[in-house]
Formats: structure tokens, sequence, C-alpha cells
């Protein structure tokens, strides 16, 4: 360090010496700059501009080209934390390659989304690696660990989580409150952000948008309570988009931005993303929860230290040090490698009778919606280069053996009013076609939607012989998608008119859905994505208030074309399931679990024209395909695989490798099986393989090989280690995956049916056997205990199962554990906080007060009324005569009884005046000694914290 450079600048001085330095010099409007997502440079101090936020969940997301990865999901289905690992390595040598070339590619990257998996309906289940927290953890510590780097004290890209917490639905999602009771909240949510916050991988979190038990998460205590316990690394908590404004806007939580941006920043959030690049907003917010004395400079220092520990760890201010700043790995022949493995790891055999693997020659019909698609979904980056199903399969068993059908109907549209439609010539013929552009200078094809060059359609009366035919696909709950001829689908740009000018549908908004609506003789064509409807105007058609009635006129059924190709096969691939961006992803929920009644249509078809027909589901979700299941011979899932999706289900089909993915989530049979989406409580509600009580379609961790394989010898040690056997009895090399679970052989609280406490994906070559030893942790087989308030594992006997699913055990030993003893709730001492209950119904958890605390809530039973109850089991009552408080808010009755229906006490909660303001009850008599369960019984408005006894 030169004389004249200031101590921040000195390599040689710790790092919190460091930013102490920085964070002196810098004055309050600089520092309160900084708190926006777009911080702006210091110059003075020679400090540059600097903005969170980097999408990077399966590769670089809106920055242009990238090695494009499975989605996240399919990266869970290998159970593979090595692989993840490497692909989160690829992705941030790929950041640092763009940054060097683009300064808008950030450092700070969001990614992964370690929610789970809780409700396959939720819109965004691609983002997520499973329903199991252990699995989850895992994965995302190894994806994170990639992120990161290896580098002791310089960071690849840092990485923020996403999205603290409980977070498992699109709908209403920023004004509905999960309702996670401790137990839960312990034992499931935490656990999916623990390990990599544990492990030292990650820079921070970022906040959901929905409340936890009333309180919007970015105000979320567990932020203080338990995040930051989890390391003595500063963490940095970065807003999701607009979810400041929220607080005030949608929610109605505080009725001032100062007051709600001032409770953000003393909850613990560091960067606030709101109001896109424009800071004014937020900046003035602050000076004005300062001017009124809710915030004080200190708070904003702690923000300011935490961003700028993460710029100190990427390099920043030690150029010359950064062992990541000469990074040039960009779609190198090693990340295109990986991403072929990547995608052929994800693919899970569902089910095989035999018809798989298909050999050398077969004549093969591919068939469906999805058997030339290679899609993409909101947080994917541009393909450089693609592999469709059809280019796969081609390549891998000869063009002149595939026969190929998308099933779509063919249709012509005419307008009632005389015309019909057809799609002009664009004049741009050269980038129709299947090429994709190289990485330089390649046209996004996300932006294609919004063109205004090309001319719009146009109905003419010349004649049907002049209409344009077009390809309609019915993706299911009326939403439809019409294909020009040259492959691009009709969009509505910003000018209302509908042109053929997109790739693919896609962008926040979709412009390229449209609804069947019956009227007059016809049907009107209602635009998703602008809520008109086409009409015919005398300049082309466009989206109106009042829509033209068109007849559609079908030239050719899909179902035909389809039964027409499997007739003539040997084999038949149907390629079905979901496009990312329509029918559930970000702001909305899935409806049903079933295939789209069109979709269900197709297979039903092929399989009628030719038994040997074999369905593989390409979605970001699971199905309840039990008809599927039954009669077709064949079923597959995968993800969507990324770029090399199409070859590595072709390497699949054809044997060159066995499937070995396994499920990350329960498939189930019918849309009754799964709970509320709005349900967070898997416990009290049974939900995931955890608890379910049913039996699925496919369970957690099913999958299927071309091989199989035989477990011997498991053992279980005093010291946990286990080790299991396994040989392929099979002619082909495969991978096992072997599962190892535990359950509590007689619990006195609810468990699981059994859960994950170690995995391994064993590679084995024909006949070889290998001892695989698995470590369970001792915490693995706990409970959150919510008569003591934290973390239990009971004393006695343990089962510990080894398995090639959740439903599929192979071998099992018992194994006495010593542990903690059980005991009862001691009353007198320590009362009894509401949302400790055992088990409820007709209740919700709710805020006791704004900044933390629970409290619970009865719900509406109908006409007004409001009525729940709460169970307490062994709660110690002491010796003799006690009396009996509630703490409480709002107005009602607490009724106390004991569990064989003797009532205690009947508690009147007088007004108090709001929902925050509690009162304490006047002491009531209960002539009760010794250990009961206790009910209580909510009735009216009120909000219930705490019952106390006292002698």
């Amino acid at each position: 360090m030169t004389e004249d450079q200031p101590p921040f600048r000195d390599p040689e001085l710790t790092r919190a010496a460091r930013v102490e330095d920085l964070l002196a010099r810098l004055t309050l409007d600089e520092k309160t700059a900084l708190l926006h997502q777009f911080a702006p440079a210091v110059e003075r101090l020679g400090v540059a501009a600097f903005r969170t936020g980097q999408e990077a969940l399966h590769g670089v997301a809106w920055m242009g080209p990238a090695t494009v990865f499975p989605q996240a999901l399919g990266l869970g289905a290998t159970w593979n934390e090595e692989l993840v690992r490497r692909v989160g390595e690829a992705v941030s040598h790929e950041i640092r390659t763009m940054r060097a070339r683009d300064d808008r590619v950030g450092l700070n990257v969001w990614a992964p989304t370690v929610n789970l998996l809780r409700n396959p309906l939720w819109g965004r289940n691609e983002e997520g690696y499973a329903e199991d927290a252990r699995l989850t953890s895992v994965l995302a510590t190894a994806y994170t660990r990639g992120l990161r780097g290896d580098h002791p004290d310089y960071w690849r890209t840092a990485p923020v989580l996403k999205h603290w917490l409980a977070h498992n639905n699109e709908t209403d999602r920023a004004t509905t409150s999960s309702s996670v009771r401790p137990r839960v909240l312990h034992e499931y949510d935490l656990r999916a952000f623990r390990g990599a916050v544990e492990a030292g991988a990650v820079a921070g979190v970022m906040p959901a948008y929905n409340l936890v038990n009333g309180r919007p998460n970015h105000l979320s205590p567990a932020l203080r309570e338990h995040l930051r316990g989890w390391t003595e690394q500063e963490l940095l908590v970065c807003s999701d988009a607009g979810a400041p404004t929220n607080l005030v806007d949608a929610e109605g939580y505080f009725d001032t931005h100062e007051e709600a941006t001032a409770a953000a920043l003393r909850a613990g959030v560091d960067s606030f993303t709101d109001h896109g690049t424009d800071a004014s907003v937020i900046t003035g917010r602050i000076r004005g929860a300062l001017e009124r004395g809710l915030i004080g400079e200190s708070d904003i220092d702690t923000a300011v230290r935490r961003q700028l520990t993460v710029r100190f760890a990427l390099g920043e201010f030690d150029p010359e040090r950064d062992p990541y700043r000469e990074t040039s790995a960009f779609d190198t022949p090693g990340h295109r490698a990986l991403a072929q493995e990547a995608a052929e790891q994800a693919v899970v055999l569902l089910k095989n009778d035999g018809l798989l693997p298909i050999a050398p020659g077969r004549r093969i019909a591919l068939v469906g919606p999805l058997a030339d698609e290679c899609k993409l979904d909101w947080y994917s980056g541009t393909l450089i280069r693609r592999s469709t199903p059809l280019d796969g399969l081609r390549e891998r068993f000869g063009a002149d053996r595939v026969t190929f059908a998308d099933g779509a109907d063919r249709v012509t549209l005419r307008a009632m009013t005389g015309g019909w439609v057809r799609v002009p010539s664009s004049g741009r013929a050269e980038e129709a076609g299947r090429e994709i552009p190289g990485a330089e200078g390649a046209l996004d094809p996300a932006l294609l939607a919004g063109r205004t060059d090309l001319p719009p359609l146009t109905c003419d009366a010349d004649g049907a012989g002049e209409a344009t035919e077009l390809a309609l696909t019915d993706w299911g709950n009326g939403l439809i998608t019409l294909r020009a001829p040259d492959g691009r689908y009709l969009s509505v740009a910003e000018d209302g008119y509908v042109r053929a000018s997109a790739d693919q549908p896609g962008g926040w908004v979709v412009q390229e859905t449209f609804r069947l609506e019956e009227h007059e003789g016809g049907h009107l064509l209602a635009h998703a994505g602008t809520d008109g409807y086409v009409a015919v105007a005398a300049d082309g058609l466009k989206v109106a208030d009042h829509g033209t009635s068109f007849e559609i006129v079908v030239r050719e059924r899909g179902e035909d074309a389809v039964a027409r190709a499997a007739a003539g096969a040997e084999v038949v691939v149907v390629v079905a399931g979901n496009d990312p961006h329509i029918n559930g992803r970000e702001t909305e929920d899935r409806r049903t679990l079933a295939l789209p009644p069109h979709q269900d249509r197709l297979w039903r078809a092929a399989h009628a024209a030719n038994p040997r027909t074999l369905l593989v589901l390409t979605s970001g979700y699971p199905y309840a395909v039990a008809d599927a299941q039954a009669r077709l011979p064949a079923l597959l899932w995968t993800a969507h695989g990324g770029q090399a999706a199409g070859t590595a289900l072709a390497r699949v089909l054809a044997g060159d490798i066995s499937p070995a993915g396994r499920l990350p989530q329960t498939w189930y049979a019918d849309d009754a099986d799964p709970a509320g989406l709005l349900d967070y409580d898997i416990i009290g509600s049974r939900q995931t393989y955890l608890y379910f009580d049913g039996t699925p379609l496919y369970a957690f961790g099913h999958g299927l090989s071309y091989s199989t394989f035989r477990y011997d010898g498991l053992e279980v040690g005093p010291d946990l280690r286990a080790r299991v056997t396994l040989t392929n009895r099979g002619s082909r090399a495969a991978d096992e995956v072997v599962q190892l679970y535990a359950r509590e052989a007689a619990p006195r609280v609810p468990r699981p049916h059994r859960q994950l406490v170690a995995h391994a994906r064993v590679p084995l070559a024909p006949g070889e056997s290998r001892t695989v030893e698995l470590t369970v942790t001792r915490d693995e087989l706990g409970h959150y205990d919510v008569a003591r308030g934290a973390w239990t594992v009971p004393g006695g006997t343990y089962v510990f199962e080894a398995a090639a699913s959740s439903a599929d055990i192979r071998r099992h030993v018992r194994l006495t554990i010593p542990g903690d003893t059980p005991r009862a709730r001691d009353l007198p001492r320590n009362g009894l906080a509401a949302a400790d209950y055992d088990e409820q119904t007709g209740t919700e958890i709710v805020d006791r007060t704004k900044e933390s605390g629970d409290a619970v809530t009865p719900l509406d039973t109908g006409g007004g009324r409001k009525a729940g109850e709460l169970l307490f089991r062994d709660c110690d009552f002491g010796d003799g005569e006690g009396g009996v408080t509630v703490e409480a808010a709002g107005e009602g009755e607490v009724t106390l009884t004991t569990a064989d229906g003797r009532t205690l006490a009947v508690i009147e909660v007088g007004a108090t005046g709001g929902p925050y303001d509690y009162r304490t009850t006047p002491r009531t008599i209960i002539p009760l000694s010794g250990v009961h369960d206790l009910r209580v019984t909510l009735r009216g408005p009120l909000r219930l914290a705490r019952i106390d006894i006292s002698g």
C-alpha cells in the first residue's frame, strides 16, 4: 500500500478492519444510496457501482447466451451432490467470464431456490430441488459451494438463497400467510436453509413475498433469531423485487412507507430491490425514517457493513489478488459435456415392462407437443445450442427410422363476418427454422414477441384456399397457442396487432396464449395477455375490447396424425408435459395434477394404434397419470433438461446409459391426495412422503433401472455409521441410488413414517459388488420438542432402512440409542405459549406483535362465527389448586377442558381495543393437579398468546 492509499485498500489488513475503514469514510447520503439494489459509485473514494442480483438458477439467466443446464428440479432428480457442485462451478465461471465483457452481469447471484416442494401445484415447483429438507439442503450446499469457489478468502460469486421462508404458493403470494407451527418451522422449513449457511457457502438470503404467521417475511424475526446465529460471517439479506413497497400497498401492514422501510431495515434487510433502477424512492423513504427517528445511522451502518463485506469477498478492492479475475471459461467443451451428463442423470424411469431400451433399427414414431421442443423457463439463459427429442432420436437411431407428428390440431380461421385469416410472408425467412444463433450477437427469443416490424395477420375474403393453416395446441385450462407454418407463434405486441413473431411463448406477461369462447355460432379469440379479444380491422388483426367471432375449421385432429404415425411404427414415443410459461410458473399456480385433456387423448390414440407405446413426461411438475401407469408398458419423466435434453433422452431410450434419476418429490394419484395449497402444516395435514397416509402413484425416491440390484448386510453402529453392500445383478453398467431412512419405533408424538437421513449415488459395473458407507448425524433422528422449546433426540429404538425408494425397503435393522427422556410440560413454571400446541383444528398462527412473537386465532366457521381448538399433551398442573390466566387480544371466549371432557374454566376476554393490544385476564381457579392432556377452545375474534398457571 502506498502512503496516499487509505487502509481499506490494504490487503494485509483483516477484512473486518478494511470494511470498518471504508464505512467510516462514507457520508450518510453515500451510505443511504448503497441500500438500494443499484448502488451508485462513490467516485471520490474510487468505489465502483454495484448491484445485487444476478439470476443463476440453472445457468446464467437474462443476460443473453449461456450454457443452459437442466432445471433445478431436474438437478434434484439426480440425487448427485457432486454433479450439482460441478454445475454450480461451471455457472459461476460463465458469470465471471460474462462479467468481464458486460458489467451489467452481477457477481451477487440469487440462487438457488431452496423452498421445499411441499405441494406439487406450486407454480414454481421447477425451481426447487425436493420436497425433503435434507436432500434440498445437501444439493443447495453443493450448488452454492460450486458458485462460491474453493478459495479460502475470495469468492467467485456470492450466492443468495431464495426465498426465506415457508414459501410454496403463487396465488395471492404478496398477501397470504403461511401458518407454520414451531415443529414444522424447525423440522422442515429452516432445515432447507441451514446446511448451506453453516457450510459457509452462501452470502445471504432473499425473503419471500408471503407472510409467515401473519407477519411479512421481510420483517421475519427468524432472520435474527435463527439465520444469523448459524454462522459467524456477515450475511446479506436482499429484498425480493417490490416487496418493501408491498408492506404498505398490498399488505397494508404499515400506514406509511417510512415505517415499513425502517421496520424491514431493523429486521435485517440490507439491500432494497424496489422501483427498478430508480433508487430515489427507497433512499427518500430511508431519509424520511431517519427524520422521524424510526431508525438511526447505526441501522444503516449495519446494512452497509454487510454489503461491503460481500464486495470485499468478491475481490472488488483487490483486483491484483482476485484469483477469479482472469476466468474465461464459457461454453467450453467441458460445460457442454456437463450439461449432457446432468440431463442424462436427471431422467427417471417410472415404469418398464420390457419395452425399453429400444433396440437399434426399430422404426420409431415420435409424437406429442414436446417431441420437437427444447423449452426454456423464466430463469433460463438464451440457448447457444439445443437438442430436442426429435434431434436426439434422429441422430441416435437414424433420421430415416424416426417419424414425427407434434399432435397439434391443424386449423384455419374464418371470420363470421367474412374472410379467412392469413399469415403474411414476413420477408424474414432467414430467421425461421431450427438454427440457434451463436454466442456472439445472439438474439434472445424472448424479445421476438414484442416486434412490430413484421406485418400483422390479415383477414381476406379470397376463399379457404388462401387461408393459413395454423397448429393449435391446447395446454389445458382453456389456454391455447397458435403456430404459423414457419414455426413462429402468434403473439401480440404493444401496438395491439397480432403477428406470427415469437419463437416461443414467454415473457413476464405471456403474449402468445389465447382462449376460445363460444359466441354467435363461432368462437371469440380471447387474448390472455391483455384480456382483450382478437378483432378484424382494416389494417390487420388486432386486440380490442370487442372481438370478431371466428369459425374454427379443423383440417386434421392431432389424434388422427398421431394414430397414423403410430400405426406404422415398431415403437411409439409420446412426449408430453408442460410449457414452463403456461399454466404454472411464477405468479401462477397450477389448478390440477392431471395432464391437459388433449395430451391425454394423444397418448390414448397412440396406444390404441400401437400397444408398444411409451410416455415421456417432460415437465417441471409431477402429474397424476394413473391410467397411463396402468395401461402403458413404459413411462419416463424428466424436468426440462436444458440444451442437451434431446441427446440425453435418446441415449437413455437406446440403452447407452441406464436411467438412474430418482423422484425428488411424491407423485400423487389424484388431485384429492395432497392437502390444500395454503396449508403449510405438513404434520397436521399429513403432507409429503414423511406423513402422507395414502398410496402415491410414485413414491419419493422412486426410479427404475435397466439393471437390478441386491442389498445385503445392512449394519448401523452406535456411531451411526451405516454399511450396506450393493450388487449389480444385471448385464449393464448402472448407477444405483441407495437411500437410508430412519424412523422412531414407538414415538410419543407424531413423527414421519420414515425420513431420509443419508443417500449415495453409486456406479456399479455388471456383477460388481460394493460396500457403501453412509454417515448419519444424531440430530437427524430428532424433532423439535414444543414442551421444552428445544431440539430433542428421544432415547429408544430406531429403525434404519436401506431402500431403493421410500416405498421400496430392501433391508432394515433396529438400534437402541440413548437420548433425551420426555417429560411433561411444567405449567406452573413455564405456562403455555399458544403456538406450542401438539394438535389443532380450525385455527391459524398470527403475529403477536409486528416485530416478534406468535399468537393463535380461530378461523371463520361460517356466518362470521370463529371457533377452533388446541390440544396440549402431557400438561403437569402441579400438586394442588391453581389459578389460570390467559394473555389475549381482541374479544371472545377461551374454554379449558381435560381430554375426558371435564370443563376447567371458561374465560371471557373483553374487547381489548385492537389485534396487538394484549391483556391478561383475571385469575380463575381450576381444581386440578397432576398430568393431563389439555384442550383449549377458542371462540370469537381473539388472539391467544399465552396460558399461565399459578399456585
